[in-house]
């Protein structure tokens, strides 16, 4: 199964940078408001939404296939560009966007039937030639995040004007893989990036200041202090779809997660997407009428698994029982409960996350019969009895006279509830007699030792929740596939952890029916508890869902979903046609 070494796109730690942080100043760009009109220029705040937690810098290009894009350019929130189908996080499912369906008419095959009427922000026709062009564009260009697409395709094309057929890779089919990128691949106007592909920067590389898509917003203005955003109301979806009600949407640009934490309590802000500690209070102590998705822990919907990495190439981590013993001495609750701020159920031991979407692969029993929880007597047991250990010191040593430390346990600076995580984590492997302290860098050089392989342990993030889950966090994990060896970058498996029976398993879990699945995945989760080269410490959201209704109401929770999900990303925009401005 070759794969590109394809590194993705910067990750943002959302809402816990570091306190202080300061912004770097960009000049104005020409064709907008001056940065001083922008920020004077005042909104009708009953037409206006405003969110938090999705840009950390100033503006730079609102191009989508740009390593690292302008909000909302990013992320597949569907206000500009749109994609072909949405996905809820609920349950997984792929939702209706610029596609309307979709169809398998046998196993090689799969046809995207278009919505009627799609059209771009500048009156042009949005055509499956859009699709195809979008489509092979990594044919033409380098180092795009969706290049490894035509590793699971070997054909896209459109048959008429509202249908595209996908060919699938008969050598590595794998439905689940291309739902995702149906559902992430913003689909950009022929017509006018055809041209863009002759930029001597790169088409990557191309400043894009004022975006055409399909999507029921325009940028209207921007600065280093907010971006705003106002409806199209020629939008082609106002029938399809739904017609989003706020007439414009801003995003004021904060210095550190504190000042739009304190914004979303007053209700300067309505919508929210950073970590906020103790979000309860806001509504407990403050009276403010600030919601969540969930009304009471863990508040918010699990969409990843941060993961501390095990070195299993360096003694004695290399020892199954090692790993074991730590796995058992790691008290998750306590993780759960402080790191992150009641926002978690305790950690199982297992890839897949128990609710939304994967809840149905998700094996409770077989989970608690051969995984562990946390139970120190447990852990010393594995130590003493087991492995021979002998303490000395406080520290294990085994009877070959291997010590089980020092050891670093690492994650990036100001990535707080990160850091809280590990901290607990050497606490209590202290506490064990293994020897782990931590330690925080900045971010870029803990990205190097994760891709070179070069750490003991490194708290870090793989494939979340998509419809390509679980089984893209299998292969993250356990597939040594196309890894190059220690000291070269690498783009998952950074432990370089490696089964023979891994490979077919994989195979068969991408290609087989979702009936079949189960226990394939369920055969993975056994290798994966039994070799343990990864420990979960928490579940963590994909976005933190958070709103103030002191101007707009109607924000879709579990008790009331509304047809919503709590996150912009994917399909959460449909949570914009459900808001109405507060009476009064």
């Amino acid at each position: 199964m070759p794969r590109e070494h394809q590194e993705p796109r910067a990750f943002t730690r959302r809402g816990v940078l570091k306190s202080g942080a300061a912004l770097v100043a960009s000049a104005t760009i020409a064709g907008h408001l001056p940065v001083a009109q922008v920020a004077a220029q005042t909104l009708p705040r009953n037409e206006t939404l405003n969110i938090a937690g999705f840009q950390w810098g100033p503006p730079t290009t609102f191009n989508p296939i740009n390593a690292s894009p302008t909000w909302p350019a990013t992320g597949s929130p569907q206000l500009i560009y749109q994609s072909l189908f949405g996905y809820n996080i609920l349950d997984g499912s792929l939702q209706p966007m610029l596609a309307r369906n979709l169809a398998t008419p046998d196993a090689s095959t799969m046809v995207v039937t278009m919505q009627e009427g799609t059209k771009w922000q500048d009156g042009q026709p949005l055509t499956a030639d859009d699709v195809v062009y979008t489509y092979t564009l990594p044919q033409r260009v380098q180092g795009l995040s969706f290049s490894t697409l035509f590793d699971y395709i070997t054909k896209i094309e459109a048959t008429d004007a509202k249908s595209i057929t996908l060919t699938l890779n008969s050598e590595q089919p794998n439905p689940g893989m291309i739902k995702n990128y149906l559902a992430t691949i913003m689909i950009l106007p022929k017509h006018i990036w055809e041209a863009r592909e002759k930029d001597p920067k790169g088409i990557t590389n191309v400043v894009d200041t004022a975006p055409v898509g399909s999507g029921p917003y325009k940028v209207q203005a921007f600065s280093p202090e907010r971006i705003a955003l106002v409806r199209d109301d020629t939008y082609w979806g106002n029938t399809a779809l739904g017609k989003p009600a706020p007439k414009y949407v801003v995003h004021p640009i904060f210095k550190a997660a504190d000042g739009g934490n304190i914004a979303l309590q007053r209700g300067e802000v309505d919508w929210s997407q950073q970590f906020a500690p103790q979000i309860w209070e806001m509504w407990e102590k403050q009276k403010s009428p600030v919601g969540t998705w969930l009304k009471e822990p863990p508040y918010y919907i699990p969409g990843s698994i941060p993961l501390m990495f095990i070195n299993v190439q360096k003694k004695p981590l290399d020892n199954p029982k090692v790993r074991q013993a730590l796995a058992y001495a790691i008290n998750y609750p306590q993780i759960a409960e402080t790191a992150m701020s009641r926002y978690s159920v305790p950690a199982n031991a297992s890839l897949i996350i128990p609710t939304g979407g994967e809840s149905k692969f998700f094996e409770a029993d077989k989970v608690k019969a051969s995984g562990w929880t946390y139970d120190p007597d447990k852990a010393q047991q594995i130590l003493e009895e087991e492995l021979g250990a002998k303490k000395q010191n406080g520290v294990y040593t085994l009877p070959d006279g291997t010590k089980i430390g020092p050891f670093k346990a690492q994650c990036p600076y100001g990535w707080t509830d990160w850091m809280t995580a590990l901290q607990l984590v050497s606490q209590n492997a202290k506490a064990a007699g293994i020897d782990i302290s931590t330690d925080f860098p900045e971010a870029p050089i803990v990205t190097t030792a994760v891709q070179t392989g070069n750490f003991d342990f490194v708290l870090w993030y793989v494939t979340g929740a998509s419809p390509a889950s679980p089984w893209a966090r299998y292969r993250d994990v356990l597939d040594n596939r196309g890894v190059p060896k220690v000291g070269e970058k690498a783009f998952w498996n950074y432990n370089r952890y490696n089964n023979p029976k891994v490979p077919d398993l994989l195979d068969q879990a991408a290609a087989a029916a979702e009936a079949d699945q189960k226990a394939l995945f369920a055969q993975l989760d056994e290798i994966y508890r039994q070799d343990i080269p990864v420990i979960p410490l928490m579940y963590r959201p994909d976005e933190f869902y958070e709103f103030n209704e002191s101007t707009w109401t109607g924000f879709p929770t579990d008790a009331h979903p509304s047809g919503g999900a709590p996150m912009f990303k994917g399909a959460g925009v449909f949570n914009l046609n459900a808001l109405k401005p507060k009476a009064g």
